[in-house]
């Protein structure tokens, strides 16, 4: 049988991380979850710990401290690899990924190496949102399109579900983004390994209770890493063009 965790991780998040537990054990039942929690000052850690102790299918990482969101999933995607998982997925804690779509995202995994939740594509959507989200996140994705040559339409989404082969071919260890540009460094790693990526729309809902965890910093990192891995791309085509005629 195929087993499946969703990795969640947390980081003051202990006003949503409950309701989202539940929905998801609800809807998906035969999907393991995994909680990764940065040291909350909150105590989204300890609540993790309460869930867990009541369901033996729910279980936590606790972290010394917040590194990035790329640090905890890294972690995460390790020790779902360690357990023998073959479907690892992730998640937001805040609620904006329903759980109750998770089904879709699990059965296109059948013909794809990595599905991606994606706002972009037709059938997607975003709720609450101000236009100027909206108009940042397509720029971003766009510009992520046209500097690695991806034809990803959503490359930052945080909704996914990976096969553990994936993981595997695209080499955690090498990863190197802290924050939310790890989304577009796993999905540039899976297409650079020759793997399949599907886009499943999914309806994405701004947070109700807490705080965004997007940073200028976090967005500077994305600007650099991407545009520094499309810049270097090219340079390698050319140096491969140019020795190819010599």
């Amino acid at each position: 049988m195929v087993r499946a965790v969703m990795v969640i991780p947390t980081y003051n998040e202990v006003d949503n991380l409950a309701d989202v537990v539940a929905r998801l054990r609800r809807c998906a039942p035969e999907v393991d979850v995994l909680v990764v929690d940065d040291n909350s000052p909150d105590g989204t850690g300890a609540l993790a710990d309460r869930i867990a102790a009541g369901d033996p299918r729910v279980s936590v990482v606790h972290r010394a401290r917040k590194e990035g969101l790329g640090a905890a999933y890294g972690e995460g995607f390790r020790v779902a690899l360690a357990a023998g998982y073959d479907l690892i997925g992730e998640m937001d804690a805040d609620g904006s990924h329903q759980p109750e779509q998770l089904p879709l995202l699990l059965e296109a995994t059948a013909e794809a190496d990595l599905v991606i939740g994606s706002r972009w594509v037709p059938g997607g959507s975003v709720v609450n949102w101000p236009w100027h989200r909206r108009a940042l996140s397509r720029a971003g994705n766009l510009y992520t399109r046209v500097l690695l040559g991806i034809g990803v339409r959503d490359a930052t989404a945080g909704y996914r579900v990976f096969r553990r082969q994936t993981l595997e071919a695209v080499d955690l260890d090498r990863v190197q983004s802290l924050g939310y540009v790890f989304q577009v460094e796993l999905t540039y790693r899976t297409l650079s390994a020759g793997l399949q990526v599907a886009e499943v729309p999914i309806e994405f809902i701004e947070r109700v209770r807490g705080d965004s965890k997007m940073t200028p910093a976090v967005a500077r990192e994305s600007l650099v890493r991407i545009t520094r891995w499309g810049l270097s791309q090219r340079f390698r085509r050319r140096r491969r063009t140019t020795d190819s005629r010599s």
